[in-house]
């Protein structure tokens, strides 16, 4: 796919969710996928590799939490792997302070070249575990942010501690979420969150839907939270 054809067919799918991408940012979009694709040849960053695939499952996906989030708030996007949702946000909102969080540091290296190549600012990559990291940053962030496949009431014990007193949390979730939400119940309580909203979200032109899980800060997250690294996944809250 060119660089026009691709131009056209982000700003449409971008208008039909109701968010604007204009032309030089659709332009940046096109350099993050020749990265994406040029660095997946040499270490695992996505399965999905068909340019219009790309900017269906990841770049518009990304974007769809945008409405959730002010101009003046800082991100934390945790598990970013290929950096998603941060990079897509950081590209749409370039006002917005963003930290993209992954355990591997080979996808941290990746990370920082599409920075550096993309002319970012005020976005930054950190190599660690999230439960090493909030030692240091705990109720720190307005919005914290993720696309992690763990479940909910692992992945809230990742996320909720990093975010302050009246922020968000924003979990990005498959369809069918029900069954994550019952078992999260008590994590939600424990952790200071509370459901404000769940938005059901269908990308352009599929019948793929998506759920927008956004919890609020309400208290303060218990001193022991999150525990030492791989124990919230071993022994999830219940």
């Amino acid at each position: 796919m060119g660089e026009k054809e691709f131009i056209e067919s982000l700003i449409k799918k971008a208008n039909m969710v109701q968010l604007v991408v204009n032309e030089e940012e659709a332009k940046t979009f096109y350099q993050y996928m020749l990265l994406l694709l040029e660095w997946n040849q040499k270490m695992n960053l996505t399965a999905i590799t068909e340019p219009e695939e790309i900017i269906l499952k990841h770049f518009i996906d990304s974007i769809t939490v945008l409405p959730y989030i002010e101009k003046n708030q800082t991100v934390l996007d945790i598990g970013t792997g290929a950096g998603f949702p941060g990079i897509p946000l950081k590209i749409v909102r370039n006002s917005q302070e963003i930290i993209l969080l992954d355990s591997l540091q080979k996808r941290i290296v990746f990370l920082q070249e599409v920075i550096k190549k993309l002319s970012l600012k005020d976005i930054t990559a950190v190599h660690g575990r999230a439960e090493d990291f909030a030692k240091e940053r705990k109720e720190s962030y307005d919005i914290v942010v993720s696309r992690a496949v763990a479940r909910l009431n692992v992945l809230l014990e990742y996320m909720l501690p990093f975010a302050k007193i009246g922020g968000k949390v924003i979990c990005m979730k498959a369809q069918n979420i029900e069954e994550e939400l019952e078992e999260a119940e008590k994590a939600i309580d424990l952790l200071g969150g509370k459901i404000e909203k769940i938005e059901e979200i269908t990308l352009p032109g599929t019948d793929i839907t998506r759920k927008i899980v956004i919890i609020q800060k309400v208290k303060n997250t218990p001193k022991e939270y999150p525990r030492k690294a791989g124990i919230a996944v071993k022994k999830p809250i219940i």
